[in-house]
């Protein structure tokens, strides 16, 4: 499901074509049922066309988690205990075809168990957490078990089902519940706003920042910090992107979805930045391992800080350097507890620290190969690194065809920012000012004008 490509606006263009032509002759009495009916067509329809296993396996965790609870709710005292099996099942093919390689051959040095280029389901994180919240949610509140269709429309929404948001029973379920077909002047045109916006950090930023990464940058710190800017603006203009289609599509369609991001690269503090960037699975650690595991409320909060961003760097990827980075940023978090500089005087300190500290984490993130990824550690922290043989060195890049384009997208970038703070001092919603009437001409000119022609697939389709 690439909202860049135009295969999914043509499939999505006919499919609701074919499904307004159809509810003209249903009876006023079904068309209830019949529009909730067909919003599940069209999400299994959208799912299938990335990709069969994709869908299979979604619906796999959908019956097993439908039918799963509808068992224990059946003795919800007698079965309680059947909760964590459940949760267990809902897990195992996420377990087995995203960390079945690194678990058995990295892990328990088994080679050969789980084959290494094993295709990943696409969205197979973001919609397995949704399930497991929804199941954790219905039995620790002991909320019904909605219908089958509404369980599938609440986990299978087809604009976030492959990346997000990863929504909560009690925000979206009773809009499945409750669904039509209607369509709002005022909700479609807030909706298209969001969904330019979110082409435009796709296509013109996103796209764009990509091409100029560099697979290998050598013993030079001034080439890695420039990749990990680089590689920064590219994976939230890709990631916050999708996620602002995703909010603009259910909008038009009478929903709400949850602002996954909020400018998090204007945070002045790790925690901040942390409410600010992938808002729904911050959340969702939050509630579901972190309070659970006794939050800020036991003398060990320390040490759950670092498992909640230990589990979080895995979710993002099977390897050691994604629980590298996970770790940094649970050590991260506990120093800021004890010591971030705050208050007014010194807020320009805390934005540039948290910054810096978040393009260093995205080396570990972007970074498999563990040799490459020491060296590059060793010579960030390194004099030898910022010799002036590696300032000739950068500043020749910086000259050369492709420094001058990156430079000038990464000013777009910075101009991007500068409207993001402005959102923001204003007291409005996070890129409030991108929806202005004027400033969505200039972001259709722009995306028309330096798209590039070929789209890379958004990034958190990997996750």
């Amino acid at each position: 499901m690439n909202f860049a490509e135009l295969r999914f606006w043509m499939l999505l263009g006919w499919g609701l074509l074919m499904i307004l032509g159809l509810r003209l002759v249903v009876p006023e009495r079904w068309r209830d049922r019949y529009d909730r009916g067909m919003l599940a067509v069209l999400g299994l329809s959208m799912l299938g066309a990335v990709g069969v296993l994709t869908c299979v396996v979604y619906v796999g965790v959908l019956l097993v988690t439908h039918f799963g609870l509808r068992w224990i709710l059946a003795d919800a005292v007698g079965r309680r205990g059947w909760a964590v099996p459940l949760v267990g099942l809902q897990l195992a093919p996420l377990l087995y075809y995203k960390y079945g390689h690194f678990l058995t051959e990295e892990v328990l040095g088994r080679e050969g168990w789980v084959a290494a280029d094993l295709l990943i389901p696409v969205g197979i994180s973001f919609y397995t957490f949704q399930m497991v919240g929804f199941v954790v949610d219905t039995l620790h509140r002991g909320q019904s078990l909605p219908g089958l269709l509404d369980t599938l429309n609440f986990s299978g929404f087809f604009p976030q089902l492959v990346a997000g948001p990863i929504e909560r029973r009690e925000d979206l379920l009773p809009q499945m519940e409750t669904f039509r077909f209607r369509w709002d002047v005022g909700m479609v045109a807030d909706g298209v706003s969001w969904v330019v916006l979110g082409l435009f950090f796709k296509l013109c930023l996103a796209d764009n920042l990509a091409m100029f990464l560099q697979r290998d940058t050598g013993p030079n710190a001034y080439l890695i910090w420039t990749n990990n800017l680089l590689f920064a603006l590219r994976i939230y203009f890709d990631f916050a992107g999708y996620s602002l289609v995703a909010l603009g599509l259910a909008r038009c369609l009478g929903l709400r979805l949850t602002l996954n991001f909020a400018s998090p690269y204007l945070a002045a503090s790790p925690s901040e930045f942390w409410r600010r960037w992938h808002v729904t699975l911050s959340q969702w650690f939050r509630d579901y391992l972190y309070i659970p595991l006794g939050g800020n409320r036991v003398k060990r909060w320390a040490f759950n800080i670092l498992v909640v961003f230990v589990v979080s760097g895995l979710w993002h990827g099977a390897g050691w350097n994604f629980m590298g980075w996970g770790l940094f940023h649970g050590l991260l978090l506990v120093l800021a507890a004890n010591g971030w500089p705050r208050g007014t005087r010194w807020l320009w300190l805390g934005h540039l620290l948290t910054v810096v500290a978040v393009l260093f984490s995205w080396l570990l993130f972007y970074e498999t190969r563990t040799p490459v990824l020491l060296s590059a550690m060793r010579t960030l922290v390194s004099p030898s690194g910022y010799s002036a043989r590696a300032l000739v060195e950068w500043l020749a890049w910086g000259k050369s065809a492709n420094g001058i384009v990156a430079m000038a997208f990464i000013g777009l970038a910075g101009a991007v920012f500068l409207m993001e703070w402005r959102s923001l001092r204003a007291g409005g919603t996070a890129y409030s000012e991108f929806r202005r009437f004027w400033m969505q001409v200039i972001l259709i000119v722009l995306t028309v004008w330096l798209a590039p022609g070929a789209s890379n697939g958004f990034i958190y389709f990997a996750f």
